[in-house]
């Protein structure tokens, strides 16, 4: 799992958050309010919630383009479900969760990486699926 998370207010704009995506090469922003997490904003929410409707990212605070409900799973859980929970969600990024904080996010690309094994059921259950020949 990726332990370095990037953390940004929920009432920060979205052109702050893209300044955090240039800064750290990150694929998703925590989104806090009060030190508590709120959401998870990856580059498809700015691309499809703001940038795509005519939003300006210097007025559009990234409480109106965040997730809610985050998908998690727990730090003593294993790979093979980390793998079932992104599979049956549909999701690309799991954040890892200890005592209600996260403190990890799981990605595709980390699963590829720790275990080219599991990565090849991952794709034929939940990308090969989705291509369009």
């Amino acid at each position: 799992m990726t332990k370095n998370l990037i953390k940004i207010d929920y009432s920060q704009s979205v052109l702050e958050a893209s300044f955090l995506y240039q800064k750290y090469k990150v694929g998703c922003l925590i989104i806090t309010k009060n030190d508590e997490c709120v959401g998870i904003v990856t580059e498809r929410n700015i691309i499809e919630r703001t940038i795509c409707v005519g939003k300006s990212p210097e007025s559009t605070k990234v409480e109106e383009i965040m997730t809610t409900g985050i998908i998690t799973i727990g730090l003593l859980d294993n790979l093979e479900k980390a793998i079932d929970v992104m599979i049956k969600y549909n999701i690309k990024k799991l954040p890892v969760i200890l005592k209600d904080e996260i403190v990890g996010i799981i990605t595709v690309t980390d699963i590829s990486r720790a275990r080219p094994d599991l990565s090849k059921r991952f794709i034929n259950s939940w990308v090969r699926p989705r291509w369009r020949d």
